[in-house]
């Protein structure tokens, strides 16, 4: 491959008081055989760690996979291979039930790694893509739990390919700041000694005018002692703009603090992602960097490409228990009769085939669950039509092939102040196989994984947004934004050293009016909580696993994905009658130290009265 050239263009868990009511085959081949039966061999005892299902039911559940048979009204039909689907069959699987997986386009989803076609030799493995890099900040807890029972060939499991970036880093314009990836609190857990902490551990003055940053640390207070009224009344209604009053700041601080912020902990737009959201990452990420609540190391990644550590071992294992997947299959129509689904047509190139199952699962992303919403099952579940009120976004990857390595972090960076608000990881100083020797032709020993979150800003060369851009004028934007913010760019990330590059082919005629993203994200606007539902529908035997169900993450991720697919399996486990033990629901930490806070800012807020550390507004006079 030429230098810098394209390698292809390629119910169950009710909110917290206070929230309102809502009204063809893998790309790489699949791991069978050996693997398979090394994972139904492993089972009970990777299931014993998990505890998400008795001695009796693995073997229940085992049986059924060797005779292909199970329990009456145990028929379940997942529309949808990415994290929701895979993690409701894995669920449901493990309690007996007959699963079948239907994916119109890859396993894994958007969560899925993908080879680099035709860029191998002499017996390695193309080079390795992402549509966007993974993130596994130490607060995620149920996808953890998920890939503890995921065997691996050799022993282990899957969790045991997760590995603690050191650091989380932003430059700009130039300069280097790091936020702590460990820190403490000397004495008790308090509002003033977690103030304390932030304020050494936030070290921008000096950037940013102290008293910004105070403000800003003080609005983090605020939040952190917000009681759920607070939190699902007031601050999920705004953006988080408007939460730190970025219009009323400084440039700097709107650069530094506001966008590295958002674009750090979850890639998001600060106007376009609500406070309640925000505020929820950056108290999760406090506290995991505090070790508290069992919370590991704040920014945690794989040790491989994402199928190779987690995709395709957990679709073996699953395979070993007899779920069945189906590729080329994309859900066009869900029939009903009697406020009840009767079936599905799925389709592919072989034609339409029509899917009979006790239990339908829809795991689809939202932008195309909604053109599925009929009238029919509208008029069964009215709610449902708040779907349509939930908004996507574009926030996928480029990779940069660099033939050495270049020292940027020992984790994941934000590139602070540039328009297409980039962010990235150096995937080869984690990974547990030698770059050089495992991918490509040799020449390649790095891939500089970078997420694009703004595509609809203008560029610094062209003036033009990502989204209007040709693809080679997207690589020469990232490269051009990433050496303004890194000092002595254009040495450390030169010419010589790029290799090559790869886009997300889910991005589509770049450059023409005909752009297009097949894989969109999506966004926790204000409100949006609201127009969520839950994983239940008013339709008994149809369920909703995807990112856009009501999850205690609040926000769109594997996590909130994989808690939306154990919501969806333990519906299913209550809809059949089948009993048993639940998937586990793991939520986010709270101290208990603050629970006195939290009630009296409940009072306070039904009082009509701002949280008792919301100690200024710079918007009033």
């Amino acid at each position: 491959m030429d230098d810098k050239t394209p390698a292809m263009s390629d119910a169950d868990n009710p909110a917290p008081a206070g929230a309102p009511d809502a009204g063809g085959m893998d790309r790489r081949r699949f791991v069978t055989g050996a693997l398979g039966a090394a994972g139904a061999i492993a089972a009970a005892g990777v299931l014993g760690t998990g505890g998400s299902a008795s001695a009796s039911t693995r073997r229940s559940a085992h049986r059924a996979a060797r005779t292909g048979r199970a329990a009456a009204g145990r028929r379940v039909a997942v529309f949808g291979g990415g994290m929701g689907g895979l993690t409701v069959a894995h669920e449901l699987a493990e309690r007996g039930f007959q699963v079948t997986v239907y994916e119109r386009k890859a396993w894994g989803g958007k969560c899925r790694s993908m080879p680099v076609p035709n860029t191998a030799s002499g017996g390695r493995q193309d080079l390795p893509a992402e549509h966007g890099f993974r993130f596994f900040p130490g607060f995620y807890q149920n996808l953890p739990d998920t890939m503890s029972r995921i065997p691996l060939p050799g022993g282990g499991n899957a969790a045991g390919n997760l590995v603690d970036g050191k650091e989380v880093a932003a430059f700009y314009n130039g300069t280097k700041f790091t936020l702590p990836a460990a820190g403490s609190i000397i004495g008790t857990l308090s509002p003033d000694s977690l103030l304390a902490f932030l304020n050494t551990a936030v070290n921008v003055v000096g950037t940013v005018p102290a008293w910004e940053v105070g403000y800003f640390l003080q609005k983090m207070i605020a939040f952190v002692t917000s009681g759920p009224e607070r939190r699902y009344k007031q601050w999920e209604n705004m953006s988080f703009s408007q939460f730190v009053h970025s219009e009323k700041m400084s440039k700097q601080y709107n650069e530094l603090l506001v966008d590295m912020f958002t674009g750090t902990l979850v890639a998001a737009k600060p106007d376009k992602a609500n406070a309640h959201t925000m505020g929820l990452m950056a108290e999760a990420w406090v506290y995991s960097t505090l070790g508290l609540g069992g919370y590991k190391a704040p920014d945690r990644l794989l040790n491989a490409p994402t199928n190779e550590a987690l995709i395709d071992p957990w679709m073996a294992y699953l395979r070993s228990l007899g779920v069945t997947f189906q590729a080329d299959a994309a859900l066009t129509r869900l029939d009903v009769a009697d406020k009840r689904i009767t079936g599905a047509q799925v389709t592919g190139a072989g034609g339409a085939t029509t899917v009979e199952a006790d239990h339908y699962v829809l795991a689809v992303p939202v932008e195309r669950a909604v053109p599925l919403l009929n009238d029919d099952i509208l008029a069964a579940d009215p709610s449902l039509r708040s779907l349509r009120e939930l908004t996507t976004d574009w926030m996928n990857g480029i990779m940069i092939y660099l033939r050495q390595p270049i020292d940027l972090a020992k984790g994941h960076v934000a590139y602070a102040a540039q328009p297409w608000a980039l962010t990235s990881i150096s995937q080869a100083q984690f990974w547990k196989k030698r770059f050089g020797s495992t991918y490509g032709k040799g020449d390649v020993n790095e891939c500089l994984s970078i997420d694009i979150s703004a595509w609809d800003k203008p560029g610094i060369l062209y003036g033009k947004p990502a989204r209007d851009c040709t693809h080679e004028q997207i690589f020469k934007e990232v490269v051009a934004q990433i050496r303004k913010a890194i000092p002595w760019g254009p040495v450390v990330l030169n010419d010589v050293n790029i290799h090559s590059y790869f886009i997300d082919p889910a991005i589509t005629g770049n450059g023409t009016p005909q752009v297009a993203n097949d894989e969109p994200l999506l966004i926790n606007r204000p409100s949006s909580w609201n127009y969520r539902p839950e994983a239940t529908t008013a339709l008994p035997n149809l369920f909703l696993a995807s990112d856009y169900v009501r999850a205690d993450i609040n926000l769109a991720t594997m996590e909130g994905a994989n808690e939306a697919g154990r919501k969806a399996a333990n519906a299913i486990l209550d809809a059949s009658g089948a009993g048993g033990t639940p998937a586990k629901l793991l939520k986010l930490y709270q101290p208990k130290e603050f629970q006195g806070f939290f009630d009296d800012d409940d009072r306070r807020f039904k009082a009509g009265q701002a949280n008792a550390f919301d100690l200024w507004d710079p918007a009033k006079p």
